[in-house]
This record gives structure tokens, C-alpha cells and sequence, in this order.
């Protein structure tokens, strides 16, 4: 049973009071050429809480869609397929990479994916996870109902430990609920509160769904105010580069920033894949500097900016006012 107070915009005050989310179960073992909606339609309508109905919301695991647009990939392939999947690399610490991918997304090691495959095998993002979302839902409508598809995929958050699912793919569910100009309860205009209702789709989704449960697919019942046939994407979930005060992790910002000062900035990704002082020392080789800037570059470059309480680096000799 679902009780809900109106089917307003949430912005209004107007919205659920309770939602139902349901994984049924069903679903199977995914191949490369699966029909997706007729299984997801069929497994639906066998749950007690199926079929579909109006309004309903379909979050999808990305790993069932990879599998059934044919993305499984040789394990042996692993560092060569991120490189390839990979646009920049953000941070690296050791063998861990946090990347931007071509579509956009900033995932660990390019979004590739090893759990629950057989050792031999390995799993790609979908190519474009928005067209994979239309896709599926146009099939999923073609009964005419009116629903909304989100794929969803796993992610770590930055200054939080664990993980917790995401909107990768958006068809059909309005992405973001922006309350900018709308009055709170004491008169506050709001300025740039704008909730992430398809990330928050995603995470909810994944209490039912869970790791190990072999359940891929969740129907969100009681957001039909969120559903819409207008265009929609999960591209505008993503921040916009020139806004994004986190573009680089702590060293690798050091490391564009020495190598943007010294004319390399197109030598970025191959001196990023080099720890400690053979970074260092390739970056001074491409450098041409006095002895006492590059001095000054090799103490910058040896700052540990992982710890709080960064120690000041003491040069032995004034760098010349020419060099300043």
C-alpha cells in the first residue's frame, strides 16, 4: 500500500509521505543481446507488488545493462582498458585510480568492474549510460505507460568512508529538484539548494537491490510527480569543470601546476603514472630552469600534502629575483 499526500512538485510542500521500493526477483543471468524490458517487465509483473504501473520509477544496476550491450572484456586487458576508458586521471595512489571517463563520470579505475564475473572477465561502463536509459525505456513504454529509468552505478565520495549507488543514466525522472528563489519556513530564500532526486533515487534503490541478492532491478512507486517525458539527462548531475573546486587530488594539483608553470601541461598524464622522485626528476628533465628555481621546484615537489601538519621546507639559497 502506498498513502501519499498529493503528487504536487516537492518544491511546493506538496509531495509523498511514503514510497514503496521493491527488487523482484527473477531477473537471471544477463548476456550480451538480452532483451532487458521484456525481462524486467515480466519479472515485475510475477512480484506481489507488480505489474508496473504509472509513474513508476525502474533503477537498473549499470553491470546487467554492460552485460547485455556486450562491455565484458578480458581481465589480462585491465591497465589498458582504463587508460582507454580514461579522459584525465584526477589521483593516483599506487595502483588506485580515481579518473574522469569520456562520458563524464569520475569513478575509480575508468568504472571498470570485476565482482560477481568469473575471473577471467572483466566489465565496462555502458558506452553513453543516458542513451542506454532512453533505450530502455522507450521499450519499457512501449505498453503506454508512463515510467522513468535510472541506471545506476556504484561510487566512493570524497572525505567519506564507503560506497553508496549514483545516477549514471537518466531517462524520463527529473534529475534535480532546484529550490533557488523558493522561501523556507522563516522567509530564508534559498540560493543554491538543489537536491539530487535521481542520486537519491539511485542510493534508496540499492537498500532493496544490495550487492549479492542477484535482484539488479528496483521499481520506485509513489515519485510519479518526478516522472516526465521531457528530455532528460544524468549530465546534469555533473559539475561544470570551471566550478569544480576539486578537479585534482592534493599532489596531482601540485604536479599541473608545476608542469602548466614550466610549459609541459601536455606531459600531465605521463608524469602522473611516476611516483616520488622519478616524477620529480622528469619534470625538472622537460624544465629548463636555473639551478636555484629548480631547486626551489624539487623542495615544492617533495611536500607532503597528505598529512596536516605539513612541515615548511626550508631552500638552502634565495631564489633570485629573477626567477620570483
Amino acid at each position: 500500500m502506498i498513502a501519499s499526500v498529493g503528487t504536487g512538485h516537492p518544491v511546493s510542500g506538496i509531495g509523498p509521505s511514503v514510497i514503496t521500493i521493491f527488487a523482484p526477483d527473477g531477473i537471471g543471468d544477463i548476456v550480451a543481446g538480452t532483451d532487458l524490458a521484456a525481462i524486467i517487465r515480466r519479472a515485475a509483473e510475477a512480484d506481489p507488488l507488480g505489474p508496473l504501473r504509472d509513474g513508476d520509477i525502474i533503477v537498473v544496476t549499470s553491470k546487467i545493462i554492460s552485460k547485455a550491450e556486450g562491455r565484458v572484456e578480458p581481465a589480462s586487458q585491465r591497465t589498458e582498458l582504463i587508460r582507454s576508458e580514461t579522459r584525465r586521471t584526477l589521483a593516483r595512489r599506487g595502483e588506485t585510480r580515481i579518473v574522469r571517463s569520456h562520458s563524464g563520470l569520475t569513478v575509480a579505475a575508468a568504472g571498470i568492474d570485476r565482482s560477481n564475473l568469473p575471473a577471467e572477465s572483466i566489465l565496462l561502463l555502458p558506452r553513453d549510460p543516458d542513451a542506454s536509459a532512453a533505450t530502455l525505456r522507450e521499450r519499457l513504454t512501449a505498453t503506454g505507460l508512463q515510467l522513468g529509468v535510472i541506471i545506476s552505478d556504484t561510487a566512493g565520495r570524497p572525505w567519506r568512508i564507503g560506497q553508496t549507488d549514483h545516477a549514471i543514466g537518466v531517462s524520463g525522472v527529473r534529475p534535480l529538484d532546484d529550490y533557488a528563489g523558493v522561501q523556507d519556513a522563516y522567509g530564508n530564500e534559498l540560493q543554491v539548494t538543489a537536491m539530487a532526486v535521481a542520486d537519491e533515487l539511485a542510493a534508496a534503490a540499492d537498500l532493496v537491490k544490495g550487492k549479492l541478492r542477484g535482484r539488479p532491478v528496483a521499481v520506485v512507486r509513489g515519485l510519479g510527480q518526478l516522472v516526465s517525458s521531457a528530455n532528460s539527462s544524468a549530465r546534469a548531475l555533473l559539475r561544470d569543470p570551471s566550478k569544480d573546486m576539486f578537479s585534482y587530488g592534493s599532489q596531482e594539483a601540485v604536479l599541473a601546476a608545476a608542469l602548466a608553470a614550466t610549459g609541459q601541461q601536455h606531459r600531465y598524464e605521463e608524469l602522473v603514472a611516476l611516483d616520488g622522485a622519478d616524477r620529480t626528476s622528469q619534470l625538472l628533465a622537460g624544465a629548463n630552469l636555473g639551478a636555484e628555481a629548480a631547486e626551489l621546484l624539487r623542495a615544492i615537489m617533495a611536500v607532503d600534502l597528505l598529512t596536516d601538519d605539513t612541515q615548511p621546507v626550508e631552500i638552502d639559497s634565495p631564489l633570485p629575483e629573477a626567477d620570483r
